[in-house]
């Protein structure tokens, strides 16, 4: 996924009051940058010549992409002009322009499903953009959490319609199919059950496997094994966690988030905070 590859340049706009996904402010969907864009004269000039920069096609658009800030989804893929990206800065929700009505518009400003952006990026050739945000809800107007849901491959694999997914990144897609282990519980086991199945009946050994991987994890460092042997205890201690998360519908985007909170904040200082 696209998150903070550094290809992409931060045009160090980013809010730093903290976002809430349950804010439901509605946004006009065509915005006057000289009437509703108010900055110090200063900054309006940072304004214009970061708008200068960027390379507009010859019909004054660049391609602007949305994507999650916590799980790196890529949520949608729109056109931005001159006045979505000063409106997506001001607002700090993401704006495009649309093609076939010739008018800006507002991800969300009639479902209510903002995205609400806490960072732009453009690109190294300077003719895309990069919307990195938090969804207020299914970024897709079909309902889905985002627009990329039908896979190539399995298209030409024969799959079905119905059996199209979303493009997913490592921990979403293991949350993925630990959640589908999780649903299959209730049903029957014809053949041995599988160890998510076992780790999700069983409290004690669940717990048990996190220690035991969280000690195996920690002894790579002190007896100063290979560090293919760190990352792969690492990845048995983040799949054990993640069938706890599981267990205690705890999505990992939630965790994601709380890190993310985190960030610019003395670790002391959060811990005291905790209740």
């Amino acid at each position: 996924m696209l998150t903070h590859f550094n290809c992409f340049q931060s045009l160090n706009f980013s809010p730093k009051a903290r976002i809430f996904s349950n804010a439901r402010r509605i946004y006009p969907s065509r915005f006057s940058v000289s009437a509703q864009f108010h900055l110090p004269i200063s900054s309006q000039s940072k304004l214009d010549i970061l708008l200068d920069s960027v390379k507009w096609d010859d019909k004054g658009l660049a391609v602007a992409i949305a994507q999650h800030v916590d799980t790196g989804a890529v949520l949608m893929q729109g056109f931005a002009n001159r006045d979505a990206l000063a409106s997506t800065i001001s607002s700090k929700k993401a704006t495009f322009y649309s093609r076939s009505r010739s008018k800006l518009w507002t991800k969300g400003e009639t479902s209510m499903n903002y995205i609400n952006v806490c960072d732009i990026f453009l690109d190294c050739d300077r003719d895309s953009i990069l919307y990195l945000g938090m969804p207020d809800g299914p970024s897709c107007h079909t309902g889905s959490e985002t627009c990329y849901y039908t896979s190539v491959f399995d298209f030409l694999n024969g799959s079905h319609a119905e059996d199209s997914k979303l493009a997913m990144t490592t921990l979403q897609s293991l949350e993925a199919i630990i959640v589908q282990r999780k649903a299959e519980i209730s049903e029957p086991s014809i053949s041995k059950p599988s160890w998510t199945r076992r780790l999700l009946l069983d409290n004690k050994l669940l717990c048990s496997k996190i220690r035991e991987e969280a000690d195996e994890l920690c002894r790579t460092l002190e007896d100063s094994e290979e560090t293919p042997r760190t990352a792969s205890e690492m990845a048995d201690v983040l799949y054990h966690a993640m069938v706890l998360l599981s267990v205690r519908d705890v999505t990992i985007e939630e965790v994601l988030t709380v890190l993310r909170q985190r960030f610019s904040r003395s670790g002391i200082e959060e811990k005291k905070s905790r209740k």
